[in-house]
């Protein structure tokens, strides 16, 4: 998935002591960070349409008609996995031109580098992250 070439492509933020939390230039690696992230889905969104578009053939055989559709099928979910990211992404980055980015919605705490680091679309805390997981947990029994 393009959030793990983020991992692979930028090293993490090692904050300096005594660094304020959520400076100019914590923001700034965090957006581009998004940015890539969004250009690639955007990029794979893209190139599954002309793939698609490209191999439309009809098969003869049963059988290798309903391969290529189940293949279809997974590659939609896939995208529609992604343009959802994309969403997320962009309001992720409206939070940071807020400058709310960073902080929990729910309790306003600091979200932390490292799990922004993991997942810079982060909107909670660990804490509530955890609570809400509970919370989803308890209703689904």
């Amino acid at each position: 998935m393009a959030e793990d070439l983020l991992h692979t492509r930028f090293a993490p933020y090692v904050a300096k002591t005594g660094e304020e939390y959520m400076n100019e230039a914590q923001l700034a690696h965090f957006r581009n960070m998004l940015e890539t992230l969004k250009r690639e889905l955007l990029q794979d969104i893209e190139r599954t349409v002309h793939t698609m578009q490209d191999e439309a053939t009809v098969f003869a055989d049963p059988n290798d008609r309903a391969s290529q559709e189940s293949d279809i099928a997974l590659e939609l979910r896939n995208r529609d996995r992604e343009r959802k990211l994309v969403k997320k992404i962009d309001e992720t980055l409206e939070r940071i031109e807020r400058t709310e980015y960073g902080y929990c919605e729910s309790c306003g705490v600091e979200i932390g580098l490292k799990r922004l680091e993991a997942r810079p679309t982060a909107t909670l805390c660990i804490d509530c992250k955890t609570l809400e997981e509970l919370r989803e947990k308890q209703v689904a029994k």
